[in-house]
């Protein structure tokens, strides 16, 4: 017995204003490419049970090229595999917040029997031609009860298809919004009680236990699209795509999909102390340097510690053609955090007003001919001569003040 999980597919999505020949969005088309890719890879794999789980659009009222793409797809899947079974689940993105609004995944129902849709509240279903029970749990409005997880013993298999967050999806370092107010614990769920646990949410394709997986998106999207590529990449995940599961032998493959768009994160440049016509040089370097070009794709580059006089400076009309070639060239510009100063490591005391001042004019772009010295010299001199005019004027202290009084 073999299964076949998806999610977070976000057809209709749509990004920059780049249109196809034919008017389309170009990213809008792109994804719809990837899926009709992923769906014949489906149907050449012949599973007995097909798992969409969430976010099948973009939107909850997705456009009509949308919804008419997902239709057709569908429908051709169940043609080729009359025996399969075909399960969808809402996500966050498909459910309407106003329960009598209905959701538009009712409307794949009418393709035939075969395929099933939860979009409200949580339930099992029987697939009685397989002897598989499908604990089906779409997203959940904030504060809803999540399901007891208890696996039906007159089956033979169980398997549990949830959108949502479990404890431990998201590195500690990431932040991730649509965060439910409380993630489900691992050992809620007891994935080793069931024969598999298919996870919707997160778009990187993650392992939570031996069966127990996201499968991860099948593009490159929004929220966090960059950090996805670098956590690929630490943990060895072949890009996007989708999981076939042997409920049998227990075994589990992930089939990577060959995008639409490259994506391409250019080497970041650290632009302190640096003038305009430096970092146009470094631009241009990281541009040509990019392996395959950066024609027609989606690329970024992040200048670190960059003022924004240095920024108006730059030479804009390169970065007008580096925008026209490339899908879309995003420019990150940060400028210096003088805000949050760091003192000697190891000492954790918080930075006193002193140490802060001559921190930030230490570090502060000036000049070349202003003696950076004397410019910090003079300015703890002023800063020592107005608090020396507040203790003046603030007079001898009598006594302690009491609370609330000024």
């Amino acid at each position: 017995m073999r299964l076949v999980h998806l999610a977070d597919l976000h057809l209709g999505f749509r990004q920059y204003h780049r249109l196809t020949p034919e008017g389309i969005n170009q990213r809008e088309a792109d994804v719809a490419l990837v899926f009709r890719r992923a769906m014949e890879r489906v149907i050449a794999l012949r599973p007995d049970v097909v798992l969409i789980v969430g976010d099948v659009f973009h939107s909850v009222r997705p456009m009509n090229a949308a919804i008419i793409e997902a239709f057709t797809r569908l429908q051709k899947l169940r043609l080729a595999l009359p025996d399969t079974e075909v399960v969808i689940v809402a996500g966050n993105h498909d459910r309407p917040r106003a329960t009598e609004t209905g959701s538009i995944l009712e409307l794949f129902t009418r393709i035939d029997e075969h395929v099933h849709v939860i979009a409200g509240g949580y339930k099992p279903l029987a697939l009685e031609s397989h002897d598989m029970s499908v604990l089906a749990v779409p997203d959940l409005p904030a504060g809803a009860p999540w399901p007891d997880f208890e696996p039906d013993p007159t089956r033979r298999y169980n398997v549990v298809a949830m959108h949502g967050e479990v404890e431990g999806m998201l590195p500690p370092n990431l932040a991730y919004p649509d965060r439910p107010s409380r993630p489900v614990p691992v050992e809620a769920i007891g994935p080793d009680r069931w024969t598999y646990v298919a996870l919707g949410h997160y778009h990187v394709h993650k392992k939570m236990a031996p069966n127990m997986y996201y499968c991860g998106s099948l593009e490159y999207l929004p929220p966090n699209m960059w950090s996805e590529m670098h956590e690929e990449r630490a943990t060895g995940v072949p890009g996007k795509g989708f999981i076939e599961y042997d409920l049998d032998a227990g075994t589990h493959r992930f089939h990577s999909i060959t995008g639409a768009r490259r994506l391409a994160d250019l080497a970041p440049i650290v632009a302190r102390g640096l003038t305009a016509a430096d970092l146009d040089a470094a631009i241009r370097e990281r541009v040509e340097a990019c392996e395959g070009g950066i024609d027609d794709r989606v690329v970024r580059l992040v200048l670190r510690d960059v003022p924004r006089h240095v920024v108006r400076e730059l030479n804009h009309r390169a970065l007008r053609e580096y925008k026209r070639r490339a899908l879309h060239f995003q420019l990150d510009a940060r400028k210096p955090d003088t805000l949050r100063q760091r003192l000697d490591e190891g000492d954790a005391r918080r930075a006193t007003l002193r140490q802060m001042v001559e921190t930030y004019l230490t570090r502060r772009d000036i000049g070349a001919d202003v003696d950076r010295a004397a410019l910090v010299s003079l300015g703890l001199e002023y800063l020592d001569a107005a608090d020396a005019a507040s203790e003046q004027a603030a007079g001898p202290v009598a006594g302690p003040v009491a609370d609330g009084q000024p």
